[in-house]
């Protein structure tokens, strides 16, 4: 099975978020948008795993211990940037705590016999929720070579710039979780395989 560990995010905010793709999709009609219900904050793609492989890694994110943080999304932007965009993107600000998090998560799947195909991370951490990919060439958020223009959000960059920048509301991560990734004709859906909570600081220590 094809397995992730992410965030959830609020109802609060997935709401605001919904109503904003609401008003921009069609700014970029030709680009693969995401659908609301499946948004989360990526901490650590794993791959394709076994059944027996998910109890072992279930094992590694429990022994994680991180505080639980608060999280703010807003803003938004354009993978691998602004003159050939290929994702759009709204923005998370999260303090050190989420890329403690992923560091954590990182680390303790990176120490499994499982993790052969799982290497560490070779990019830096860049919380992010896509929203969209472009609907021509690589849907990849980093510089490709022969990479050039996109089309797809022209007019989407047009509109969002003479807009003030979106707030979408803040909220305390508490848990994190597992995630198997199946894919269907109508998009990838998301079930979730385990959960795994955030201490409060107090809680550290006793």
């Amino acid at each position: 099975m094809r397995l992730f560990v992410a965030l959830d995010i609020d109802n609060d905010i997935r709401g605001r978020i919904t109503s904003f793709l609401d008003e921009v999709h069609g700014f970029a009609p030709n680009a693969h948008w995401v659908r609301p219900a499946s948004l989360h904050v990526t901490l650590k793609f794993l791959g394709e795993k076994s059944e027996e492989e998910v109890e072992t890694i279930k094992r590694a994110l429990e022994a994680v211990e991180a505080y639980s943080f608060e999280m703010s999304f807003r803003g938004y932007g354009f993978f691998p940037g602004a003159r050939a965009p290929r994702v759009f993107w709204i923005g998370i600000e999260a303090g050190p705590g989420l890329a403690s998090l992923a560091a954590t998560v990182d680390e303790n799947v990176a120490r499994l016999s499982v993790s052969e195909e799982v290497s560490k991370e070779e990019h830096a951490f860049n919380p992010h929720l896509t929203l969209a990919r472009g609907g021509t060439g690589s849907g990849s958020p980093h510089w490709r070579k022969g990479g050039g223009p996109n089309r797809s959000f022209q007019m989407l960059q047009e509109k969002l710039a003479a807009l003030p920048g979106p707030e979408f509301g803040t909220m305390t991560a508490r848990e994190f979780f597992l995630y198997q990734s199946q894919l269907s004709p109508s998009g990838s859906r998301y079930t979730k395989l385990a959960g795994f909570g955030l201490r409060q600081p107090s809680e550290f220590g006793n």
